[in-house]
């Protein structure tokens, strides 16, 4: 299964549920992840944390969402926003169709940098607790419409 993971910057937010999908998922999820207007640069928060819990950081990289929307990009199954601002931007058309769903994080990008640590645990945290709960699903087997309702419940948790 396929996963992007979607938000503003991706800075912070998204690469985290990324490497969170990678490494639990292993052989089940494959995940990606993109900014609608991407900064560029991975927060180095983000690589800190990261590569602290254990994660892979090496092909963690800030990029545009019009690169999983061109022909060639790997077909997603599910499309996660993980911020405000991206659930309410028009996305471009995914090949496939994937289920959609919003899995609000506030931005830990946002802290001033003595507040990093805490704000980034605080996030990851909440988007491993997410990723968990997906990955308890027997997702293979579960139609559009239940994945859809599980995927809402799941973003509800904090």
């Amino acid at each position: 299964m396929n996963i992007l993971v979607l938000c503003t910057g991706n800075s912070a937010r998204s690469i985290l549920l990324e490497s969170i999908f990678n490494t639990l998922g292993t052989g089940r999820i494959r995940a990606f992840s993109a900014g609608s207007n991407p900064t560029g640069k991975v927060h180095p928060q983000s690589l800190v944390l990261l590569e602290e819990l254990g994660h892979d950081t090496t092909g963690a990289r800030s990029k545009s969402w019009d690169v999983f929307a061109a022909e060639g990009a790997p077909e997603m199954d599910i499309v996660i926003t993980v911020c405000a601002a991206a659930a309410g931007e028009t996305c471009p058309v995914w090949p496939g169709a994937p289920v959609r769903a919003h899995w609000g994080v506030a931005d830990p990008a946002a802290a001033d940098q003595p507040e990093w640590d805490t704000a980034f645990r605080a996030a990851y945290a909440t988007l491993e607790k997410r990723a968990k709960a997906l990955l308890d699903l027997p997702f293979d087997s579960m139609n559009e419409t239940e994945l859809t309702q599980q995927l809402k419940l799941i973003g509800e948790i904090q």
